[in-house]
């Protein structure tokens, strides 16, 4: 089946759910005659940029009869409120059926450039009709709905949850919530272990120590079921660990017997892990059998730092500490690699954070990259292509000359205006920004810490907020009760 007409198969599964709401054979039957049709018209031969344009009209008619499509995971619908809903889950279906994950999360991909998104994206609200759902500087209706509150007042945490202290004396460098989990945690430390955190029942407490590197631990990754934790330390070992009972299920030793600085884990594939060393390069790791995928390794042009994957895992991004940001497209048959583009931020300065997202907010809705460079700023990208391509949108202060800090996208989009990303400091702060104002940026800044913040974390309900420093303290932040 031709891609465009699977992208058109995918539209109408997004929607199937709202066709007939009393009939539901009926949307099955609809969707498996659609798939039909849609085989025997791929091989008519039909003119690919007509095809392009039916998908673009469908796209914006389906919008408007039934509104900007907001999807949510069975488990984060019982434990959200209605008026948000995920980021990451607003893009075309993956027609392969592999695509979905374990637990039965399904991981949405778009065949479609990442340009031709963004401008259907714009497209639907551009063209919405009085009385959409998508907010506007006067939509009375949408801030009921997400409870009458400003941004600031949303992201008010304040409180100390919890203070887990068992890393004292030792950075702690990444730290992250499991998967779709509101209690569950974990973090890596130059103390050479891990750990995994409860914070329910209470009290919090340290479920699990991971134990079995010969050196500091420099990151980790939660595969999507939260069954096993990837990391990777100075000692030049992949570690995969059982998230169960802390054991050890293989060790991984680099061939080049070089320090291994980062991680993360393929989004549609969880059996491949993308590995960055000292020595400039780029590995994917098949961890059921421990060995390197063959084409799947690149070289930068300084130590790799950071590592993102886009939703889909068709495009990574990689920092070095040079400077440099890398686009590498990740071919979903072989686990090959190859590379795109390159942008240099700032000639030097290391990359030691990069996150990807494919929607900020429902009115900033193009793909972007949040980085942190250490140019004492935390940097915005907006992606202009499907190789990668970034353009610089916004900056914010922060002080960042040489620690490696972290941030994040807040995990959930509200029908506020505005959206927030959070970041680390070297002054010992954690801040909030919202990425749509203009001025007087800062939402929150949280202070508690006796070091420069290197990590933050947000529970899937954005409940709770983490944040760890490089004198190995690791505070938990509850949102403020009004």
């Amino acid at each position: 089946m031709a891609a465009v007409w699977q992208q058109v198969l995918a539209v109408d599964a997004r929607y199937n759910a709202y066709r007939t709401p009393t009939f539901p054979q009926f949307r099955t039957q609809y969707i498996r005659r659609r798939s039909q049709l849609l085989r025997e018209n791929a091989k008519c031969g039909f003119e690919p940029g007509l095809r392009r344009q039916y998908l673009k009209l469908r796209s914006q008619l389906l919008a408007l009869r039934y509104g900007p499509l907001s999807e949510q995971s069975s488990f984060r619908a019982s434990s959200v409120r209605s008026s948000r809903t995920t980021l990451d889950r607003m893009e075309d279906f993956e027609e392969d059926p592999r695509a979905q994950g374990a637990r039965g999360h399904r991981r949405s991909v778009s065949r479609g450039s990442y340009q031709l998104q963004a401008q259907m994206n714009r497209a639907v609200y551009d063209e919405r009709p009085p009385g959409s759902l998508v907010p506007t500087s006067v939509a009375e209706a949408s801030r009921a709905m997400a409870g009458d509150t400003t941004l600031s007042e949303n992201y008010a945490f304040a409180g100390m949850h919890h203070i887990f202290d068992q890393h004292v004396d030792s950075a702690v460098p990444r730290l992250q919530f499991a998967n779709d989990d509101k209690h569950l945690l974990a973090c890596c430390s130059l103390d050479g272990t891990l750990s995994i955190m409860t914070l329910s029942p209470t009290p919090p407490s340290v479920k699990l120590a991971l134990k079995g590197h010969g050196g500091p631990v420099t990151d980790f990754a939660w595969s999507l079921s939260n069954d096993i934790i990837v990391s990777t330390s100075l000692d030049g070992t992949l570690r995969i660990w059982n998230t169960e009972d802390g054991r050890c299920i293989r060790e991984v030793r680099d061939p080049e017997s070089s320090e291994l600085l980062c991680c993360t884990f393929q989004p549609m594939n969880n059996n491949l892990t993308v590995v960055g060393n000292s020595k400039h390069h780029l590995q994917v790791v098949n961890i059921s059998t421990g060995k390197k995928v063959k084409g799947g390794s690149s070289k930068l042009t300084g130590r790799v730092l950071s590592l993102s994957f886009d939703a889909p895992g068709r495009i990574l991004w990689a920092g070095d500490d040079r400077g440099s940001i890398f686009s590498f497209l990740f071919d979903m048959a072989t686990g090959k690699l190859t590379k795109a583009k390159r942008l240099v931020v700032s000639e030097g300065s290391s990359i030691c954070s990069i996150s990807a997202r494919s929607w900020i907010s429902r009115e900033a809705r193009d793909p972007s990259l949040l980085v942190n460079a250490c140019v004492n700023k935390l940097l915005l990208y907006r992606v202009v292509d499907n190789e990668g391509t970034l353009q610089l949108k916004r900056s914010f202060p922060i002080q960042h000359g040489s620690q490696h800090v972290h941030s994040i996208f807040c995990p959930l989009m509200s029908f506020r205006q505005g959206a927030c990303v959070v970041t680390g400091s070297e002054d010992a702060c954690v801040y909030f920004f919202d990425v749509e104002r203009n001025t007087k940026a800062i939402v929150n800044k949280l202070q508690g810490h006796g070091g420069p913040v290197l990590d933050v974390s947000f529970n899937c309900d954005e409940s709770l907020l983490a944040s760890a420093d490089s004198t190995g303290m690791v505070i938990i932040w509850r949102r403020e009760q009004k």
